[in-house]
């Protein structure tokens, strides 16, 4: 249930950051703001390290590099979401997110990427992505 309620705190904050991202943006530019952005959360995310820290960061030379590629995608995903926004309504934009998200975390499960455990594509897997898509459509409509 944890789970659950993280998930759904998770994607409350996401719409409600776009919001503010894409108004930042508006305000004080795009790459601007996705700099700001990036900033606060980095000098957030270094001032947690302060109160709990569960790990090493010696440990990086032990990672496999890829996976360092991480924060490089929290910028590709703040700066689409802003300009995603813009051009949709709120409401579109995440419909069309979700939608990807769960199309691409489809295909990691399928395929075992990234280490993860393989979970065939199922026909009931294959309607319930196709229904969303197609309540994409209609809820554009």
């Amino acid at each position: 249930m944890l789970g659950v309620l993280v998930c759904i705190a998770a994607g409350a904050a996401m719409s409600v950051q776009g919001v503010m991202n894409m108004r930042l943006g508006e305000s004080i530019g795009t790459a601007e703001a996705n700099a700001f952005v990036q900033a606060s959360a980095a000098a957030l995310a270094a001032a947690v390290l302060i109160f709990h820290r569960d790990g090493s960061f010696s440990a990086l030379g032990e990672t496999n590099w890829f996976y360092t590629l991480g924060g490089t995608l929290g910028l590709v995903i703040t700066l689409t979401v802003m300009l995603g926004m813009r051009a949709l309504t709120p409401a579109t934009e995440v419909s069309v997110i979700l939608v990807s998200q769960l199309l691409t975390a489809g295909a990691i499960d399928a395929l075992g990427l990234m280490g993860t455990e393989r979970v065939p594509l199922t026909w009931t897997k294959a309607a319930g992505a196709a229904l969303m898509l197609a309540g994409v459509v209609l809820f554009k409509k």
